[in-house]
């Protein structure tokens, strides 16, 4: 499957916000976009005045970034966030919060989407008892996400899950500790969804 390969730090800093895409660096003076912020390129420096629909493009990137997704998925999520009933904005986050790559960061099982997301396609968790590789497979309110038993004693998420201890957990999910799993109690609302992304923008550029 297609995926982003060049540094994820440029895209931070195109975004001018931090995305949180690298774990710890992010909160550390290693960040790019503490030591350089700015965009990247010749011309980053340059003020230039955004148009409305330069508003509206940055708005999709960002989400797209924040949940690593590409343009062919992201589209195709809000086809299915205009199919339900609600908020078409709002109904897309929804949908984007419930990939299983974003519960297992969510529930501190990974220090970054991305690295959620590759844990997740080498097999480590289960959903509702059975093995799921797939990082955009989308969970319902109900699902339990636990790390599969051959991974429970890998070093690899006993650092994780210590670095994580004190990361707060959405109250929408449930994590249960000592058996390394969590559930889905309900899917989350808008004030549940902590990102800065002005949903109505995005929504605005697919109705050109």
């Amino acid at each position: 499957m297609a995926r982003y390969t060049g540094a994820v730090c440029k895209l931070c800093r195109r975004e001018g916000e931090k995305l949180f895409l690298k774990g710890d660096r992010c909160y550390t003076g290693k960040c790019a976009l503490t030591r350089r912020n700015f965009a990247p390129g010749q011309h980053g420096q340059a003020r230039k005045k955004r148009s409305e629909y330069g508003t509206q493009l940055r708005e999709k990137q960002k989400a797209k970034r924040y949940y690593c997704v590409l343009e062919g998925q992201f589209a195709h999520y809000f086809e299915l966030a205009e199919k339900r009933k609600g908020v078409t904005g709002e109904n897309l986050l929804v949908i984007l919060e419930s990939r299983l790559d974003n519960i297992v960061y969510r529930l501190g099982f990974a220090m970054s989407r991305p690295e959620a997301r590759q844990l997740v396609r080498h097999g480590h968790f289960e959903v509702n008892g059975k093995k799921v590789n797939i990082p955009s497979y989308l969970c319902k309110a109900g699902d339990v996400i636990a790390l599969k038993d051959g991974s429970r004693s890998s070093a690899k998420f006993k650092a994780i899950l210590e670095a994580n201890a004190s990361k707060p957990i959405p109250k929408w999910l449930t994590l249960d500790v000592e058996k390394l799993e969590g559930k889905i109690v309900a899917m989350p609302e808008r004030d549940d969804i902590d990102l800065p992304i002005e949903e109505h923008h995005i929504v605005e550029l697919y109705s050109k």
